[in-house]
């Protein structure tokens, strides 16, 4: 069963975010705990972990701003 990747929720004011960057490829194995992607929010940048570990699926695209709680993708 495919774990979803959402957009978290950093900060006390934060409702929405952009991807500046994945740091995996899509269909990358990666392993839990390994940063996937960078999150750009409230004038600040921070590397998201991997949830789960196997196969990264990317969904949403760099630069795109999206709501707290949006699917970016998937890991297999």
């Amino acid at each position: 069963m495919a774990v979803e990747i959402l957009l978290p929720k950093i900060g006390f004011s934060m409702n929405e975010g952009q991807v500046a960057e994945w740091l995996a490829k899509d269909g990358e194995e990666v392993k839990e705990g390994q940063p996937i992607y960078s999150l750009e929010a409230d004038k600040s940048t921070n590397e998201i972990e991997a949830p789960a570990s196997g196969k990264l699926r990317i969904v949403a695209a760099i630069g795109e701003t999206l709501e707290v709680g949006t699917v970016l993708g998937y890991i297999d």
